[in-house]
């Protein structure tokens, strides 16, 4: 496939923009994380963990991405021909990308962790490699805590068998009788992974440790699960299928809407699979078989490895090495809110920025719990996007609602992946006696990440606002790097009120906001305007910049403004960590870099030089279509200089970074930082963590 395919051209103001398929832009994403799986001096338990990222990384763009380009695919050509994109071309590329990395994946696994791990006394063995005392200890092992998990399903030629559960891994098992070799039987084995750990480990001999994956240990016990069936001989391979995680949804009331959504998540575990990764020792015989027994028509049938799900090495047992892992970041304390005794006074002071995983979201969550046991506070309002599977959020709204507060809960329920959660907990909070709203009233998701608290001062109300780029989660703020703003500015509480109020009256007008840049609606609206200001001021010779951090670049529409703006001679720096689809090279003044370290960066800042006078957001926001055109989001200023100041030190910090920033000027390549001419070292989330201690 030439590489054209892979990329769209177009005019604005006769301006040739060339812009990248975010799906091809997602895989290079991918593909920086596997970089770190390579690299000799992240630590070698934390290259495990890349890996697992990696794996569960790819799983979900089959799920999601692969899937939908699939769909496109049975599409009349008519309206194949109006997506910009031949499906199939892009598929293909897709396909052989995703086989070097697998290839790239596997050597990075065998040759390089594997031995290292064996030079540390860490052997990750299978089970021709045990000995006989270690044979005795995993069959005991087996029939005392892993036999009663295990159902095998048996293949018949009559009957298909029951569809495979979605990214699960199965031992494809062959049953011979040496007696009898014409009789052969086939059956299945499902992993019980999470009921189970999928590494075991045996007892140390010396120094010497031994870590077993589940698999094998089902190799080895293969005749105690099927001796019943009077074969002597068997051969296992793994498989696995992913599943499309599309939900069948129409819009509805609410009281129908939860059952509907239940439904389709049950759907969802049954979905169009889309693609069959197997151990490529397996017999071609068996593939036939799995294909027909199960119906598959039409599938990418993908050869990997031995093993599969490699994100369970998120799991991998520390084994007492803490050497081999990162060491430990102590959250940064705040001096100003731990001196005072109640929250709401420090922030009456001043606004305060937050900066996870940094400082502790124990900071937000002290904020709800406080509002939810003081006596002046009148009412709670929260969007939820994202909790924790134990969330000490919901448990401080539970509290307010038992100490007589108005708690008004957004929640969206079709966040991806988390729907079950946040059923249950829209479930939970409506019980308990709060105001549950399911998204927005046209059908948009809710995407922004804000809490309102109004408490009773002086014979007057006084808001407080919280307000995030990151959910409200407490498990991902001690890995992603988000930043919140907790404040009293009536500027700022006055239109995240007005937000409230239209996601509460399903009939109502969208206000116009005075601060809050609010999306679909505004705030696509608003960038162009805060970027043509700075083409204006490139024209007249002033200084003019743009400075942007976000997850993801892929909206069209934006990315030609900015060429507009560079062409003008606007000076673009760009850090963005996941697909981007702006070719930086085209024009000098843009630059583009992409950060992946321990901490999965997440923040979004949108930084506009303005002649001097800098305009600083943060946002919830992508630069995404679906973020800035159909979802609701916020972007809120920074007004004070103070800490305006200190989130465009972070960003420079960022911006200079020579140990984990990749250049992406062709967002087709991952070009890997050098330190040129023996330049101070600078890894951004290590020196940004000693900037906000002070040092």
């Amino acid at each position: 496939m030439s590489l054209h395919n892979i990329y769209y051209q177009t005019k604005v103001k006769q301006i040739n923009c060339k812009i990248l398929n975010r799906d091809i832009g997602w895989l290079q994403f991918n593909e920086r994380v596997l970089q770190e799986a390579a690299n000799a001096s992240t630590p070698l338990l934390e290259r495990l963990r890349f890996l697992a990222i990696f794996s569960s990384n790819l799983d979900e763009f089959y799920k999601v991405r692969v899937a939908a380009l699939r769909r496109y695919t049975n599409l009349p050509k008519v309206a194949q021909a109006k997506l910009l994109f031949n499906p199939n071309h892009i598929i293909h590329e897709i396909t052989h990308r995703i086989n070097v990395q697998r290839i790239a994946f596997e050597r990075i696994f065998e040759e390089a962790i594997k031995p290292e791990l064996t030079q540390q006394n860490i052997f990750l063995i299978d089970e021709k490699a045990l000995d006989l005392a270690q044979s005795s200890y995993v069959k005991e092992v087996f029939k005392a805590q892993i036999l009663p998990f295990i159902t095998p399903i048996i293949l018949s030629e009559k009957s298909k068998t029951t569809p495979l559960k979605d990214t699960l891994i199965y031992l494809a098992v062959t049953m011979h009788n040496q007696k009898m070799p014409e009789k052969v039987q086939h059956a299945l084995v499902g992993l019980p992974v999470p009921l189970l750990p999928r590494f075991w480990v045996l007892p140390s001999v010396g120094k010497k440790q031994f870590v077993l994956f589940l698999d094998d240990v089902l190799r080895h016990n293969l005749n105690d699960i099927f001796s019943p069936l009077g074969y002597d001989t068997y051969q296992a391979h793994t498989i696995k299928i992913t599943r499309d995680a599309e939900l069948d949804l129409e819009s509805d009331v609410p009281e129908s809407y939860i059952q509907k959504l239940s439904k389709s998540l049950k759907k969802r575990k049954q979905g169009q699979p889309i693609r069959l990764i197997y151990d490529q020792e397996i017999p071609a015989t068996f593939i036939q078989i799995l294909t027909k027994n199960l119906g598959i028509k039409k599938i990418e049938l993908s050869p990997g490895g031995r093993y599969h799900n490699f994100r369970d090495f998120m799991d991998f047992p520390n084994l007492n090495h803490k050497e081999l892992r990162y060491p430990t970041f102590l959250p940064i304390a705040l001096p100003q809110v731990d001196a005072t005794p109640r929250i709401f006074d420090a922030i009456k002071k001043q606004d305060i920025l937050l900066h996870h995983p940094y400082q502790s979201f124990d900071y937000t969550v002290r904020f709800l719990r406080e509002a939810a046991i003081d006596p002046q506070v009148v009412s709670i309002k929260i969007t939820l996007y994202r909790v924790a599977k134990i969330s000490n959020i919901v448990n401080s709204l539970v509290t307010a609602i038992m100490n007589g507060k108005k708690v008004t809960v957004v929640v969206e329920l079709r966040a991806r992946f988390d729907e079950e959660s946040n059923i249950y907990y829209a479930e939970r909070l409506k019980d308990a006696g709060a105001t549950v709203i399911y998204g927005s009233n046209d059908g948009k998701k809710v995407h922004c990440k804000m809490c309102l608290v109004t408490r009773r001062e002086a014979r007057k109300l006084q808001q407080y606002a919280h307000l995030s780029t990151g959910n409200y989660n407490g498990n991902t703020a001690q890995v992603y790097c988000d930043d919140a703003l907790l404040t009293a500015d009536k500027r700022l509480t006055a239109d995240v009120a007005k937000l409230f109020n239209y996601l509460e009256k399903p009939q109502s007008i969208e206000p116009h906001f005075d601060h809050l840049l609010v999306a679909p609606k505004y705030l696509r609206s608003a960038f162009y305007k805060l970027i043509d200001r700075e083409i204006a001021h490139a024209k007249q010779k002033k200084l003019a910049y743009i400075q942007l951090k976000m997850n993801s670049l892929t909206d069209f529409a934006m990315i030609a403004k900015l060429y507009e703006a560079a062409e003008a001679g606007v000076k673009i720096q760009i850090i963005v960590r996941g697909a981007c689809s702006l070719i930086g090279e085209l024009y000098k003044n843009i630059t583009v870099i992409s950060i992946i370290d321990r901490f999965l960066e997440h923040s979004r800042i949108y930084v506009f030089g303005n002649a001097g006078q800098e305009v600083m957001y943060l946002a919830s926001a992508d630069c995404m279509e679906r973020n800035l055109s159909n979802r609701i989001e916020i972007a809120y200023p920074i007004y004070q200089k103070k800490l305006q100041k200190q989130l465009k030190k972070m960003i420079d910090i960022q911006l200079n970074d020579n140990q984990k920033a990749r250049h992406i000027a062709d967002p087709t390549q991952n070009t890997q930082p050098q330190n040129h001419n023996n330049a101070p070292s600078i890894r951004a989330q290590v020196d940004i963590y000693a900037f906000l201690q002070g040092k």
